[in-house]
Formats: structure tokens, C-alpha cells, sequence
């Protein structure tokens, strides 16, 4: 099932427009459309905060990755400080995936 996105001004897919475009091609009314790209987005950070990775077929991996602490230095007196450990997201598109289709495809 491809969802069509053709009404989209800017770059970036907000949540309002992913449900608008659930709206209109699966029939949800708009309440069951927005409850459920919230409930999706949800379940995707509750995995990622516990530390999982989510894989999404046909779309991509989402993987926690924590930096170690590291030596640092403060750009306004030049002295060194320690910058703490954090915890980073990243994703990685699927090789053969949506996104590797030509620009045209997406017109």
C-alpha cells in the first residue's frame, strides 16, 4: 500500500500531514488518524528509551549508541573540562529501501 503525499509544501513530513494523508486514503476519521501516528511515534521512542534498536522493513534502523565521556576544552578561557557520556540516536535507510529510488519517482 503506497500513501500519496502529494499535498506537501516543505521537505519535511510533520505528524499533522502524515495524518492527514492517513485520513484520506484509509478512510480513518481524522481523530483515529492522529491517534494513531502518535500511538506509532510512542511505541518507536519507548523502544529507543529502553535502549532497543527499532528496525522498520523497507525504511530503516533506529539504534541507541552512547558517546563516552571525553576530554574537553572551554572555548571561552581554554580550560580543560570533561564532557559527560550521552545517549544518541541514529538511523541508517535500508539498501534497498524507498529512499533510493530516483527524485523523479517522488514527483
Amino acid at each position: 500500500m503506497e500513501l500519496a503525499l502529494d499535498s506537501l509544501d516543505t521537505t519535511a513530513l510533520t505528524k499533522a500531514q502524515l495524518a492527514d494523508a492517513l485520513f484520506d486514503q484509509l478512510g480513518l476519521n481524522k481523530r483515529e488518524a492522529k491517534d494513531f501516528v502518535d500511538a506509532f511515534f510512542e511505541v518507536v521512542v519507548a523502544e529507543l528509551a529502553q535502549g532497543k534498536s527499532v528496525k522498520i522493513s523497507g525504511f530503516g534502523n533506529f539504534e541507541v549508541h552512547t558517546k563516552t565521556a571525553r576530554p574537553g576544552r572551554n572555548p571561552q578561557t581554554g580550560k580543560p573540562v570533561v564532557i559527560i557520556s550521552w545517549k544518541l540516536v541514529t538511523s541508517k535507510p535500508m539498501k534497498v529501501s524507498l529512499l533510493r529510488q530516483p527524485v523523479e519517482a517522488f514527483k
